[in-house]
């Protein structure tokens, strides 16, 4: 789920989630993990909450986040002002070079002569200690002095002469260096109480400025929330409500402070520090104090959903990222986003803002079309931001790693010296360059258009619809609303999607139908891909539950594209005899019915089944309904209750199959006293199903 492309490329993408998913053992004395890559953060958590424990490192994707794309990636959080990142929460990491060496990357000290290890392990320690020393000047001048910048490989961890832990190399590396097999993880207790305190500001530019007071009261976390992100979120049923109650007003922008700890009773005072704290600054009434442990989860389920929430903007203009975690002081804070506001507008624009204020890290987004001229406006912007986070001695990657969106952008902060530097270590752990090539070093223009998603000359064929997507500007635009977020790839609440938390597999995923349709709709998989068998294979374990139109934050709704597949793919392909048996199911069950017995044997001798499968299409290890020995009849309704009339519609299953369930209804309805009507076929005897 990086931003910036870290996972995407010419090269193998390998997806730990599958397999690598174990929690391999946990000190709790010591307070620390091994985990295997592939865990999600969320899930992790959950195994460490009986111990009393949680790793604190929580981005908003921790539904989603696996610990070794964390780690890969350096990932921060809300909450690193009072935890730090992933460089500063992981002990150590197994991993195996390119070569496969397999080697441990963790403390050690000044005197190399007791190194552990393969003598290639021990040679690669050494000489890139020998680079961190030759370049220990250039390091000091050019890393930015912010807790939040994960650019380049962090080189400044490597001590030539003392301690420092050689893992802290991998991490933000972007699995250009190694491939990890575990990670070793320091856990904190979780905080038995918090606070959260809802601060409302008038403009935008107030809310940035008074940050760096808000900080001084120590607090856990600082998060924005602007004025395109409340609307939104107003507008999607699943936060409505949320947002209702903890909004006063229509703030330009809203601040959420959280304070953590053991004691209730400082969190509350600090939490009325804060009202007082915001009255002296010319804000009376400007917070709205939550104590309610369930009321600050949903308010934070809110935040943590920011950036899917703008992302479900219609239309062609989107939020892009790509510079959207750029980090300054925060004495320079308000003054930055004030400047880079007065850019976009430049450019016909305005971006979308939410933060980590507490650290100076903006998530902004202009609202580009990529289809259009939004690449040549997208480089004019990010020259003009990168100017400017160079004037405040930010930044330009504070969160969200390189990637093939800045990578780039690494040789212009780091000077021609450290980008050297950079390319030495690369070429000493991976010499042949196969390990996820063209990010951190050696990169793409960041514009480079066949990288894009939109593709110069992307056009989408149009269809002869035979739904209705007008809301979204056609089926197309339908498709495009999958922003690649992978909500869809959650296991621990809601229900999407069913069918990938079965098969594990990409393909059987929201995201991975999507991705499926927007290239064939675009011809990038062939001119026939929409109607192929090959789509209707991916299509095909949708079950239409329509728990990604629920929870979806971009609200994709894949079972009405199924149906619409399905329309296409039929007009094409023809019906299966499995399709009419199924379709026309109330038409015929009526005449089945009455040689149900001899059709219930499908079940019970051997090798019927497989040849019903090879004849009709009905998998032979799925057992089929059995015919009933007595169907339901609408006349079975007799009772005249005086309550009132009550209409009981009857579907096909359960008029021929488990007529026991309709039955149960209208012993209940008529013992109540209703007086029950089944609405029927036209013969008058068999209930309405069609």
């Amino acid at each position: 789920t990086s931003q910036c492309g870290q996972t995407v490329g010419a090269a193998l993408v390998i997806d730990n989630a599958k397999h690598l998913k174990k929690l391999v053992s946990v000190d709790a004395a010591a307070a620390t993990a091994v985990v295997e890559p592939g865990i999600v953060l969320d899930h992790l958590n959950a195994q460490l909450k009986p111990y009393g424990l949680w790793f604190p490192v929580d981005v908003s994707t921790s539904a989603q986040a696996t610990i070794g794309g964390m780690t890969g990636n350096n990932s921060c959080g809300s909450r690193s002002l009072f935890y730090g990142n992933m460089v500063h929460n992981v002990l150590g990491v197994d991993a195996l070079l390119a070569d496969g060496t397999k080697a441990h990357f963790g403390p050690v000290g000044g005197n190399l002569e007791g190194l552990a290890g393969p003598s290639r392990f021990v040679d690669l320690v050494r000489r890139v200690r020998d680079i961190a020393a030759r370049e220990a000047d250039e390091i000091e001048a050019r890393y930015p002095k912010l807790l939040r910048r994960v650019g380049g490989y962090n080189l400044d961890s490597v001590k030539p002469a003392g301690a420092h832990n050689l893992a802290h190399l991998l991490v933000g590396s972007e699995g250009t260096l190694a491939y990890s097999t575990a990670v070793h993880l320091k856990l904190a207790p979780l905080p038995k109480h918090k606070t959260l305190g809802v601060v409302h500001f008038p403009t935008f530019y107030k809310a940035m400025d008074m940050t760096r007071h808000i900080v001084a009261l120590g607090p856990v976390a600082v998060e924005l929330v602007d004025r395109t992100m409340i609307e939104l979120s107003r507008s999607i049923p699943a936060y409505a409500g949320i947002v209702k109650r903890f909004l006063k007003g229509e703030p330009d922008a809203i601040l959420l402070v959280e304070f953590a700890g053991e004691d209730l009773g400082i969190q509350q005072r600090k939490l009325k520090d804060l009202v007082s704290l915001m009255g002296d600054l010319g804000l009376p009434g400007s917070v709205v104090e939550i104590v309610e442990a369930d009321f600050q989860k949903d308010v934070w389920e809110v935040r943590k959903a920011g950036l899917n929430i703008m992302m479900s903007m219609k239309g062609d203009g989107k939020p892009v990222s790509f510079i959207e975690d750029c980090a300054v002081p925060l004495e320079h804070l308000a003054e930055y986003t004030a400047r880079l506001t007065r850019v976009f507008e430049a450019h016909g624009t305005k971006g979308t803002w939410y933060a980590h204020a507490s650290v100076g890290c903006l998530h902004v987004r202009p609202i580009l079309n990529m289809k259009a001229d939004g690449a040549k406006k997208m480089r004019a912007i990010a020259e003009e931001a990168a100017a400017l986070v160079k004037e405040y001695k930010g930044a330009y990657s504070g969160e969200h790693g390189d990637g093939l969106v800045r990578s780039e952008w690494i040789s212009p902060f780091f000077g021609p010296r450290l980008t050297g530097a950079f390319e030495e270590i690369k070429d000493l752990f991976d010499p042949a360059g196969i390990m996820n090539p063209g990010k951190i070093v050696r990169p793409s223009k960041q514009d480079d258009r066949s990288l894009f998603r939109f593709k110069p000359g992307y056009a989408p064929r149009m269809i002869d619809a035979a739904l209705d997507w007008s809301d979204w500007g056609g089926f197309a635009g339908a498709v495009e609303m999958c922003n690649n977020n992978g909500h869809c790839r959650k296991f621990d609440a809601g229900t999407m999607c069913p069918s990938y938390r079965v098969t594990g597999e990409e393909r059987h995923l929201t995201r991975g139908r999507a991705n499926t349709l927007r290239l064939a709709i675009s011809g990038q998989l062939g001119p026939d891909a929409l109607v192929s068998d090959a789509m209707y294979d991916t299509m095909r374990l949708c079950v239409g539950c329509k728990g990604c139109k629920r929870e979806c934050p971009t609200g994709v709704d894949m079972a009405k594209m199924k149906v619409e597949f399905l329309h296409h793919y039929k007009a094409r392909n023809g019906h299966r005899p499995f399709d009419r048996l199924v379709g026309f199911l109330p038409r015929y069950a009526p005449f089945a019915s009455k040689v149900g017995l001899l059709l219930n044997l499908r079940d019970r001798i051997p090798g019927l089944a497989k040849l019903s499968e090879w004849l009709t299409g009905f998998a032979a290890a799925r057992t089929l309904p059995a015919w009933a020995r007595r169907p339901f009849r609408a006349d079975e309704a007799v009772s005249a209750g005086t309550k009132g009339e009550v209409a009981l519609f009857v579907d096909t299953f359960n008029t021929w199959f488990e007529p026991e369930n309709a039955r149960a209804a209208l012993r209940v309805l008529e013992a109540a006293g209703y007086k029950v009507v089944v609405p029927t076929a036209d013969d008058g005897d068999r209930p309405l199903c069609r």
